[in-house]
């Protein structure tokens, strides 16, 4: 039997590695490509290693209009899974303009490329919700995004819709809230090659001695301890949710929308004795003034992807504390 061919934009990186691993180990013919720009062409050969199967690693920027098509001349996918962007919420305040070009840029040369029979996973962010409103969030909540890396994910959410109700592309918007954690056997993980965007590569960092302490940025929350609370959930459980995507396209309507979460919070303090404990290792933090934003309590309604994907985050945060520390043990 034919194996079925998904194309996987950004896949060494952070989530893009752990649905690669996902897909092998359920008969995928996965394609990869990456410009490696914000993780090591070595992340390939540790994702085999994961999975015991080959994949197909194309090394090539979604900007190179000649590269692709000559791609998607010489495969036929099932469906594209597209994580590859820029990522950095401050980042994305100082450089709006290249992340508009940038991220939109590379969704736009992958539609015009891509066969109309191609199913679409696109990976959202729980970015574009409105934050005013209190928690939990479900997909038909109002959007706002406050920072130019959220409007680019909810511009592509709206380019895609367009686009896809044309063709006649099944596609599947998954919205996440905060990923963490690494694969349990340690050998892939969370390794940004620029700063960090969330808080485990921080404590990991502090933890590795890379940094002194740890920053919490705000004290004065209207939550249990003060400090903001996020929707925390583990890599694994979020690629499993990309399979589940992946295998239901056919008997899902033609336009869907996601949410990947646990479905309740976990404080800043909270996960930081999480990690100690678990870990048996102390973290120094400082409290810092609140940063323009933030939220206190942001959390999933996971309802709508129990039941339309069969799919439940599994995971704990005891869990994501222990492999992501596993991790950077293993990296050393």
């Amino acid at each position: 039997m034919v194996k079925q061919k998904v194309l996987v934009t950004g896949g060494a990186g952070f989530i893009g590695s752990h649905t690669c691993v996902e897909l092998l180990d359920n008969d995928f013919d996965v394609h990869v490509i990456d410009n490696f720009s914000n993780a090591k062409p070595d992340v390939i050969r540790r994702i085999e290693a994961v999975a015991n199967q080959p994949l197909t690693c194309f090394n090539l920027d979604l900007r190179d209009k000649p590269g692709l098509k000559e791609i998607f001349s010489a495969h036929t996918y099932t469906a594209i899974i597209h994580f590859a962007g820029l990522k950095a919420v401050g980042e994305s305040v100082q450089m709006p303009l290249h992340y508009y070009q940038h991220n939109l840029e590379i969704l736009m040369n992958l539609l015009e490329n891509k066969a109309e029979q191609t199913s679409f996973i696109f990976s959202s962010s729980a970015t574009v919700y409105d934050t005013k409103k209190d928690a939990p969030y479900n997909e038909t909540d109002p959007l706002s995004p406050i920072n130019p890396y959220g409007q680019t994910k909810l511009m592509a959410e709206t380019i895609l819709k367009d686009v896809c109700s044309i063709t006649k592309t099944k596609l599947i918007i998954l919205r996440y809230f905060n990923p963490m954690g690494a694969h349990p056997s340690g050998i892939i993980g969370e390794a940004p090659q620029v700063n960090p965007n969330n808080l485990m590569p921080y404590i990991l960092e502090v933890a590795s001695k890379v940094r002194a302490r740890l920053y919490i940025f705000g004290d004065d929350y209207k939550t249990p301890d003060g400090t903001g609370c996020r929707d925390y959930i583990h890599v694994v459980d979020l690629a499993q949710a990309h399979v589940k995507a992946v295998t239901l396209t056919n008997q899902l309507p033609s336009s869907n929308i996601f949410n990947l979460g646990t479905g309740k919070s976990t404080s800043v303090l909270e996960l930081l004795a999480m990690f100690e404990r678990e870990n048996k290792i102390d973290i120094p933090y400082e409290i810092a003034e609140r940063r323009q934003g933030d939220a206190a309590n942001v959390y999933a309604d996971v309802t709508l992807a129990n039941q339309e994907l069969g799919w439940f985050a599994k995971y704990t945060i005891a869990d994501m504390c222990r492999d992501a520390y596993r991790f950077i043990q293993n990296r050393k």
